[in-house]
């Protein structure tokens, strides 16, 4: 038969996940001649061969591909015959501004597992990896991804690595960590005054520190971790207060799936997820108590599985079957990467430290999830995700998207990408504020990108707002709740009208109050609010986020007037301090300091203080998650509400809940009412706008559909009603994907000016 020659282009994530080893196995399986190579827009293949064998071979290469690979599209161009004799890889280059996918990190592989105990120069090596696994994005420095770019650059390689990695048919192949005892990176253990160097001696006395109770902060792929005793109660709590995390949960990580079975309810989706190479923190239901302070009495637990060699050599040596591993950080600041930075500043939390001397360069916090429906739903997208992107339908080239104020990530536009930042936090301090601009810096470099044009949110005080507006770029805002339905939309590939339920905590309404109850029609271009929450006042502005009991009372004042108040404050606030309560009426009644808010978030934290569920919060969303966790959903009942065509008021709802919360009803069965009476008002009021409207396809997001009961029920509700649902799986529903979102609108609307040009 005749011989062709193709060019093939692959992109997506290729690099760095054993891709060109793979293709030159595919390659000879099929008999083609040719070359492979990386570049910075993806993998070339020059390819020769019989139509048939080449076609086969493109075949092979979707459908066979490593698992951390991800192809998005393969091109083939017919090109002259150059008269290969053999199949080969040759050195990567850069030749252009264009960039491929990078790969995010990677839990170690169960060969490398194996390794780790038969080969003699990794034997209980605990940085050991291969091209499918092992860090990635937090080595990297450059493009295209080669170890020179990469934090391992300093570290010769030994004459039998070197054997490996230039091997073609090795799985160590251009793996670009590569190392082992003799030539890699390696662990130090820093207790009382001590340096132990020796991996067998770290690891065996690290395991019994924290067998002993110790508080241990161990150097993880992407940031320091604090680890100790998931199940000693006065280990945690210390931990707690010299952390200064009084009341947050901690994750923790369980010996195996096994164990974790004993411990939590896992069902398959879940198992699967804990077990992913992403290997990410999965919120789990608990069925037999670690230490109270873990979660503090919430009903779920953060679970992930050992992801790194360390953690498996570790819990080789434990006694323990669970460890508390959470972020290395005192209160909110970025998760600790130097070395020499986390032995000063975690030294008032920490008795001993284990790091190792190969650098961080991007730090990554680990990425949280819950399944619900069968789908996993992200809820903090950073290590093993970020910077995966997010392809879209219009040309993103040149736009940044600023993001929001809290649990931010920024995003940068690539083509039809959108490339989003790993977790960043909230933009509250300094010091986050410092990691949000060294990210952006690194962003910039990494994949070429020069801001043409900056979306960002409406709140001009949003330190994210701020920072895109001193950098003097073309400024397109976006309205924070139409940010969030067009990530979801964004997600799901949508671009036309939709009812958009944007159930949040906070975000500036173009009316210049705070919203975060509304349904919106919307598209990527606009939106119309077309039904909405009852504004309440927050007295005390956003202290009410700290102190719920302040919404619990203008709830009641809203509704029931200042008398009603006054005259139930025994009955209903009487743990509340007389000259509190006090200054709290006194801002109600005069409405000072009461910025008006229709709020889902604030409604929530208004229910679970008035039921006594959370009068105070210790971090961000307590009141809600508490309510939710104590909902007994077996019980039935629900409460009315008034609906005038735009505005939902809960009067019904407050007279109903007093009576009830006056009558000693057990908190779970009013917050199983509550969450009925939400669900109700989402069916209910979608059946009115798809009337008016004639839409079907309905999209849900804010950070209040991280409640699995909303969001669990209510795409159930309305998938039974005839409605098409889309909701948040890669991306989080809550502000984490608001740059998402903003980048969509933002490449919608320059995509329509260029059209009217």
């Amino acid at each position: 038969m005749e011989l062709k020659a193709y060019k093939i282009h692959v992109k997506g994530l290729v690099q760095g996940v054993g891709f060109r080893p793979f293709v030159y196995r595919i390659a000879h399986q099929f008999g083609v001649k040719g070359t492979v190579e990386n570049n910075n827009t993806g993998v070339y293949l020059c390819a020769e061969g019989e139509s048939d064998q080449i076609l086969n071979m493109v075949k092979a290469l979707r459908e066979k591909a490593p698992e951390a690979a991800s192809i998005t599209s393969v091109s083939m161009k017919e090109e002259p015959l150059r008269g290969f004799s053999d199949f080969e890889i040759v050195s990567s280059q850069s030749v252009s501004d264009e960039v491929t996918e990078i790969s995010p990190d990677i839990a170690v592989c169960s060969a490398c597992l194996e390794d780790m105990k038969r080969q003699k120069n990794r034997f209980n090596y605990p940085l050991i990896n291969c091209t499918n696994c092992g860090p990635r994005f937090t080595i990297i420095r450059d493009l295209p991804y080669d170890r020179p770019q990469t934090t391992m650059a300093s570290f010769t390689l030994c004459r039998e690595c070197e054997a490996e990695y230039s091997q073609v048919q090795d799985r160590r192949f251009h793996a670009q960590p590569i190392a082992c005892h003799h030539c890699g990176p390696h662990y130090t253990l820093h207790y009382d005054g001590l340096k132990v160097e020796n991996i067998e001696s770290v690891i065996h006395q690290t395991a019994a520190l924290l067998d002993q109770n110790k508080i241990v902060a161990v150097k993880g792929m992407g940031g320091f971790h604090l680890a100790c005793n998931a199940f000693s109660e006065d280990t945690v709590a210390r931990l707690r207060r010299k952390k200064s995390r009084e009341g947050k949960p901690f994750a923790v990580m369980f010996r195996n799936v096994e164990v974790t079975k004993k411990f939590m309810v896992l069902n398959e989706q879940e198992e699967a997820v804990l077990k992913s190479w992403r290997r990410p923190v999965v919120l789990l239901k608990s069925k037999k108590n670690l230490a109270d302070s873990v979660s503090l009495g919430l009903d779920t637990v953060g679970v992930m599985l050992p992801y790194m060699p360390f953690h498996y050599l570790l819990f080789e040596r434990l006694k323990t079957d669970c460890i508390v591993l959470t972020s290395g950080n005192i209160a909110e600041e970025p998760v600790l990467i130097d070395n020499e930075e986390a032995l000063k500043k975690l030294a008032p939390v920490a008795d001993a430290y284990v790091t190792y001397n190969r650098d961080i360069h991007n730090r990554a916090d680990d990425s949280v999830c819950f399944v619900t429906n069968g789908a996993a739903r992200l809820i903090r997208r950073s290590r093993s995700y970020a910077p995966s992107p997010v392809q879209i339908q219009y040309n993103t080239e040149g736009i940044f998207a600023a993001g929001a104020e809290l649990v931010n990530c920024f995003a940068i536009g690539k083509g039809n990408q959108v490339l989003l930042s790993q977790h960043i936090g909230d933009l509250k301090n300094l010091e986050t504020l410092e990691f949000y601009e060294e990210s952006f810096e690194r962003f910039q470099r990494l994949f070429r990108f020069k801001p043409k044009f900056i979306a960002s949110d409406l709140h001009p005080d949003y330190l994210s707002t701020r920072f895109a507006e001193g950098l003097d770029i073309p400024l397109i805002r976006v309205q924070h709740h139409h940010a969030h339905i067009a990530a979801c939309m964004a997600e799901h590939q949508l671009d036309e009208r939709v009812i958009g339920i944007s159930f949040d905590g906070t975000g500036l309404g173009t009316d210049g109050k705070i919203w975060g109850g509304e349904f919106l029609v919307a598209d990527l271009n606009d939106f119309d609010r077309v039904v909405h929450f009852d504004y309440l006042p927050m007295p005390g502005g956003d202290l009410v986020t700290r102190e719920p009991f302040r919404m619990a009372m203008a709830l009641v004042h809203h509704y029931k007037g200042s008398d009603f108040l006054k005259d139930h404050r025994n009955s209903l606030f009487s743990d509340i301090s007389q000259e509190k309560f006090d200054a709290v009426m006194m801002m109600l009644d005069r409405k000072i300091n009461c910025p008006e808010s229709d709020s889902a978030g604030r409604l929530f934290d208004a229910v679970a203080a008035l039921t006594g569920v959370c009068r105070r919060s210790t971090f961000h969303a307590e009141a809600p998650m508490r309510l939710e966790s104590v909902a007994s959903m077996e019980n039935e009942g629900d409460y009315n509400f008034d609906f005038d065509g735009v505005v939902l008021s809960f009067r019904p709802m407050t007279d109903a809940l007093i009576q009830d919360v006056l009558n000693q009803v057990d908190p779970s069965v009013i917050s199983a009412k509550f969450h009925r009476t939400i669900l109700k008002i989402m069916l209910d009021v979608t059946k009115t706008i798809s009337n008016q409207f004639a839409i079907k396809k309905v999209v849900l997001s804010g950070g209040s559909f991280q409640n699995r009961i909303l969001l669990g029920l209510g795409e159930d509700r309305l998938r039974k009603a005839g409605f098409e649902v889309f909701s948040h799986e890669s991306v989080p529903s809550n502000d984490g994907g608001i740059a998402l979102g903003q980048m969509a609108v933002a490449a919608k609307r320059l995509s329509m000016n260029d059209k009217n040009k």
